[in-house]
């Protein structure tokens, strides 16, 4: 148990650096592994996908347990030791059945911590989304880190260091959990206790939001699974593909960095659509304009908005909104629908039509559904 705010917060960065941390291991090098194993390519899907998947409802079953025991912190250990207990069993999976048995039990836990975290982040920082992006920025950080340490690692000693590697990185992931602040059982006021899950998700702004976020997702769902396909067969060398996607992580953490000062002088609305007006530019310049890398790097540089600010901003809502009891089941709603169902409707989506539609098809539907998310939130959201 941390002893100090300095000493909670800290726990909380290196939670969220080993969390992504992770992602920055598994995202870019899982598939690279699978094909090494000599897996078809049906089996490789369901095993790359298998991630996404859990986030759509296990954060939710974890969320309710949360909110219906009151005891989040004990949830969170049992989470952190789940997750490793699966990778360490995935060192000895053998063929695609054990496999699938360990990674649905590692991500089934591994997905339970986020929404978790996020919620006793926000509490101790009492709905701040300025200081939140600068906490959070811990998490780019690690995805980073781990990706680029893992590009080397794997070019020295072969892509079958990927598992043990995946391991030691939730290990630091189970570590945090056990070191992350204790937060007492709030006292809700009547209101609070009043409301109920539905009477809240029945809230004109918390469905626009919670809409608006599916369909950024969604619209992210080809730069997730093609983007470096598209970008490769337009000319973009190999080693500049790492870069580019570095290039947009950095500004991530940039905007991260100065949430702060753009929560101080403009409006969560304001922030809000500006995240779908980038959106929609960035999708179109990757599709229209995949073989002009100045181009290609000004959108890269929009994932500022289109992660950065649009996530720090809906947790601001999701906090406002799901305060009292229901803190982690409107988180773990907001990661299920956001990054589970829309990032993995858009990825499936993508791949049905891009045979159909091709590259530019594909890319400038993806600005089309930001656009659609940007006039939600125009005509939704009221004016702070």
């Amino acid at each position: 148990m941390t002893k100090s705010p300095a000493a909670g917060l800290a726990a909380i960065g290196g939670f969220y650096f080993c969390y992504f941390g992770f992602t920055g291991l598994f995202q870019p090098y899982w598939g690279v592994y699978l094909a090494a194993l000599a897996f078809p390519a049906w089996q490789i899907g369901i095993l790359t996908s298998l991630t996404q998947i859990n986030r759509i409802y296990a954060p939710a079953i974890w969320g309710w347990l949360a909110d219906r025991t009151g005891r989040r912190a004990a949830i969170l250990r049992i989470a952190g030791i789940g997750g490793a207990s699966g990778f360490a069993l995935l060192q000895f999976a053998d063929g695609f059945w054990g496999m699938l048995g360990a990674l649905w039990l590692a991500t089934f836990f591994w997905s339970a911590a986020l929404p978790l975290v996020e919620a006793l982040t926000m509490d101790r920082l009492r709905g701040d989304g300025g200081r939140y992006a600068r906490l959070r920025v811990w998490g780019s950080i690690g995805f980073i880190v781990t990706s680029v340490a893992a590009g080397y690692w794997i070019q020295a000693r072969g892509v079958g260091v990927l598992p043990l590697s995946a391991l030691v990185v939730m290990l630091g992931l189970a570590l945090y959990t056990w070191l992350l602040p204790q937060v007492p059982t709030p006292r809700h006021s009547p209101a609070q206790l009043a409301a109920g899950f539905g009477d809240i998700l029945r809230r004109r702004e918390v469905r626009v939001v919670f809409g608006a976020c599916f369909l950024m997702l969604l619209a992210h769902g080809p730069y997730y699974s093609f983007y470096s396909i598209w970008v490769t067969d337009h000319g973009v060398a190999k080693d500049h593909i790492g870069w580019l996607w570095t290039l947009g992580v950095l500004a991530e953490i940039v905007m991260f960095m100065l949430m702060p000062r753009l929560t101080a002088r403009w409006s969560r609305r304001s922030l809000f659509l500006a995240c779908f007006v980038v959106a929609t530019l960035r999708f179109l310049m990757i599709a229209w304009g995949a073989g002009n890398m100045a181009l290609l790097l000004l959108a890269q540089l929009g994932h500022a908005f289109t992660f950065a600010v649009c996530h720090a901003v809906a947790m601001s809502y999701v906090h406002q909104h799901f305060a009292g009891p229901h803190q982690g089941k409107g988180q773990a709603l907001y990661i299920g629908v956001s990054f589970g169902l829309g990032a993995s409707s858009g990825g499936m989506l993508s791949g049905w039509a891009w045979e159909a539609l091709g590259g530019q098809g594909v890319f400038t539907l993806a600005a089309g559904a930001a656009a659609i998310g940007g006039v939600l939130c125009w005509r939704g959201l009221a004016r702070d």
